[in-house]
């Protein structure tokens, strides 16, 4: 289902947790750095807490980002907000990253069950429709938020129907279409590493067979400047960084920048 998340001339670059070279990946400081870049998209991964607040953080623990420790869903949001990412920053919640910026375009990762109803009721309560893309591993995550929601949003597939895809992407072009819209039928698109276990994903073979559905394909995470080179010379239709510096010089350099 189109929204406005899709109208973006050229290719999308995206902030993968924000921008910071620091390691402060997630947090406001970042998130601010990459619209200071002139981002129009951020990735963030989502966890509830015990108490049902939303956090944008990527891991389901505090210890390896954070000067304190424990599982996000078993402690309460007053437990999380003490906790600092690289001793200096706070955890943010979703709303606040949805409020403080209410242009920014967010590409949202349920990273676990527990966050799928509370991760609903942000977006309802922020009417962020419009600028979202539910999106996780998980297929049935997925599904379990967007039958929720009272509009609809982008999405964007998980393992199972992306596995689907790839597959139907190689059969013969007559019968490739029919196919490939069956296993994207629930999705805008793909997100997709440029290989996964050592298959290369995003191909001239599959790029066509997604478009050919109408359904985007952006690639994470790609931080190399030829790689990037390389997969807009193809034509993906999106990049995922953690280097949104290095993402922002190839597309101005190419005439492809939009801000």
């Amino acid at each position: 289902m189109r929204t406005a998340y899709l109208d973006h001339p050229g290719p999308v670059p995206m902030a993968h947790r924000g921008f910071d070279l620091d390691g402060l990946e997630n947090t406001m400081r970042a998130f601010g750095a990459a619209v200071d870049l002139g981002f129009r998209y951020v990735e963030t991964d989502v966890h509830a807490t015990r108490d049902g607040h939303v956090v944008a953080f990527h891991d389901e623990t505090l210890d390896r980002v954070t000067d304190r420790t424990g599982t996000i869903p078993e402690l309460s949001w007053r437990e999380v907000s003490r906790a600092r990412v690289g001793g200096v920053e706070r955890v943010p919640l979703l709303e606040d990253l949805l409020g403080t910026w209410p242009e920014l375009r967010v590409n949202i990762d349920i990273k676990s069950s527990g966050a799928v109803v509370p991760l609903v009721r942000v977006i309802e309560r922020t009417r962020a429709h419009d600028r979202v893309c539910v999106t996780s591993f998980s297929d049935q995550r997925r599904q379990a938020a967007t039958m929720r929601l009272t509009r609809p949003v982008v999405t964007s597939a998980g393992q199972s129907s992306t596995a689907a895809f790839r597959a139907a992407a190689e059969l013969p072009h007559l019968v490739r279409p029919a196919v490939v819209a069956r296993a994207l039928h629930a999705v805008d698109g793909v997100q997709v590493p440029s290989h996964h276990y050592g298959i290369e994903v995003v191909t001239p073979t599959t790029l066509a067979a997604a478009h050919e559905v109408g359904r985007f394909v952006h690639v994470w995470t790609v931080n190399d400047v030829p790689e990037m080179v390389r997969l807009l010379d193809l034509g993906v239709d999106g990049l995922i960084s953690d280097r949104a510096d290095l993402l922002k010089d190839v597309l101005v350099a190419r005439g492809q920048w939009v801000q």
